[in-house]
Order: structure tokens, then C-alpha cells, then sequence
């Protein structure tokens, strides 16, 4: 099953408008459940009370007292998308372990030079207040000092992460409780270094393919500059090259308060049927023997 939370019309309304229909496609192909929460887990007014970006940790428990015949679970942000034709996300988990896609490490590209990439872009195009050395460049010793604990082997975005509901129940539900509404983190309250401290230092940690949690800030800052200059409010560009990612990615997630994060809500991919049947043609192809035999000298034919 995949899971989300949108509460309120600005997490809502752009989920169902723009991002949806990818995932209705796949739970389709795969013949998985989808779960979307848009009221709180848990009261306001209770102490233990933190934003929605926590509150996914309540989720197994929610599923659990519900008595829903779910095994394991694959949480996802509201903001991504998801490939026509990528592979199922359990076929690859091992339930006694919370699956994650890491930011650092097992990247198609350098890490190092790939944030750099990304602050020049961001401050030749963006504004030049934006530093060319930052946070962006954080070690991981220095990561996890913020918050008082040990370093970990890696970081990984909370955005993307897979469960077992009946193992990890009542792991997330402690793990939740533990912090208080006013936690402090590097990301503003946000539950990404505390979720991968608790993974990470319970040995709890199996690392998936990063392309189930692609990072468009990634992905853009390494394929497609110019959408940063030129291209940058030309829809059909975007669209393109949105697509283009989604062609060799499964989950693209655009994370993040700058520019490239609000791509998704400006154009609606994979809704066209030519699109469509070109995803659906390169799957099929890609599960075709073939011989390598050579069939002779074959020219373009005219069009003229």
C-alpha cells in the first residue's frame, strides 16, 4: 500500500490535480492499495501534537487499530510523482527493516560537485543572496551534531520511506512520543535527521535505489540547466524534461522551498494518451530477448 498525508487545500488540492493520477496508475499496475490522511492523526490539543510531516509516523498504528489487512506500507510526500513504468517498491524490501533512499550516497551523479552545481545555478539565476557555500555542503558529523546525537553512516530524505505496519508499529509510535511539539531539527521542526538517527542507529536501515526517491533539484541541476534561465517559465520545456526524468526514475520527489519545487503544480505530466503509449512501448521493450545478430545496413528513410 502507499500512504499519504495532505492536510489542508494546499497539500490537497495540487495532490489531486497534479500528482494523483501517477499514482493511481501505479497501485494499479501493481495491484496496490492507496492511503490518503487529510484530517490530523492526533489531536491538536494533544501535548505529543506536531506537524504532518510527523505525524506519517503514526500511520502503521492508525492502519493497525483500523484493522486493515495491510502488511507493509510505502509512505510518500504529497509532492511526487511517479514513473508509468516503474517496478513495485516491495519486490526489493526486506520487511524487518525500514527501506530509504539515501541523498548522499548511490547517486547516479558526484555528490560533492552536484551541490555545487546546484548553489551556482541558484545564485547566478535565483538571487545572489543565495551563499555559494552553505548547509547545502553540511558533513554528516556536523548533520547529526545539530541535534545532539552520534554521526550515521548516511542521510536519507524522509519523503520517500517503506514499513512493515505489524514490526514497526509501535517503533514509530515511541519514536513520535519521544519529541515534543516544539522539537527543534536543522529543517525548521522537521522530522528528517531525528527518523534517520532512529533508523540508522537501530540498524533498522536497508538502502533502496535512488530512483525510487529521485530528487528533482538533483536531477535538474545535473540534466537540464537551462531551466533555470531560459526555459524556466516555458511549461512545455518543463513538462519535457519532467517526463524525461520520469522516464529513467520511478519516484521523482521535488522537495525543497526554492524555484524547481514548485514545477510539479505547474504542469500536469503523463496525462497525454501519445506519452503514455511510449512508456507503455519501452516497458514492453525492455522485456524483449535480443540476439545482437547484425540485419545489414539500414538508412533513414525520407520524409521529405
Amino acid at each position: 500500500m502507499l500512504a499519504t498525508i495532505a492536510i489542508g487545500e494546499q497539500y490537497l488540492e495540487p495532490f489531486m490535480k497534479y500528482a494523483y493520477h501517477t499514482w493511481e496508475m501505479y497501485c494499479r499496475r501493481h495491484d496496490l492499495g492507496l492511503l490518503l490522511f487529510d484530517q490530523d492523526l492526533i489531536s491538536p490539543d494533544h501535548p505529543k501534537w506536531k506537524k504532518a510531516n510527523w505525524q506519517k509516523y503514526l500511520i502503521p498504528s492508525v492502519i493497525f487499530d483500523a484493522g486493515l489487512a495491510v502488511k507493509n506500507v510505502c509512505h510518500l510526500d504529497t509532492d511526487i510523482l511517479i514513473s508509468p513504468i516503474a517496478p513495485d517498491i516491495f519486490d526489493s524490501y526486506n520487511d524487518g527493516k525500514i527501506g530509504l533512499v539515501s541523498l548522499r550516497t548511490g547517486l547516479p551523479y558526484p555528490h560533492h560537485e552536484l551541490c555545487r552545481r546546484l548553489a551556482f545555478a541558484r545564485n547566478k539565476n535565483y538571487s545572489s543572496d543565495y551563499p555559494l557555500d552553505s548547509s547545502l555542503f553540511i558533513s554528516l558529523a556536523d548533520l547529526y551534531a545539530s541535534i545532539n546525537v552520534p554521526a550515521q553512516r548516511d542521510e536519507a530524505c524522509s519523503g520517500a520511506f517503506v514499513f512493515s505496519v505489524q514490526k514497526h508499529k509501535e517503533l514509530f509510535s515511541r519514536f513520535f512520543g519521544k519529541f515534543e511539539r516544539t522539537v527543534a531539527s536543522p529543517t525548521s521542526g522537521g522530522d528528517q535527521t531525528h527518523f534517520n538517527y532512529f533508523v540508522q542507529s537501530n540498524s533498522l536501515d536497508q538502502w533502496l535505489d535512488y530512483r525510487f526517491q529521485a530528487q528533482w533539484t538533483y536531477e535538474m541541476a545535473w540534466k537540464y540547466p537551462f531551466l533555470y534561465s531560459e526555459f524556466r517559465d516555458n511549461h512545455k520545456v518543463v513538462r519535457s524534461c519532467i517526463e524525461a526524468s520520469l522516464f529513467s526514475n520511478y519516484f521523482l520527489h521535488f522537495a525543497g522551498s526554492w524555484y524547481e519545487s514548485d514545477m510539479w503544480e505547474q504542469v500536469k505530466v503523463l496525462d497525454d494518451p501519445d506519452t503514455l503509449a511510449m512508456f507503455a512501448a519501452f516497458d514492453d521493450y525492455m522485456k524483449m530477448p535480443v540476439t545482437g545478430k547484425p540485419k545489414g545496413a539500414i538508412k533513414p528513410k525520407d520524409n521529405a
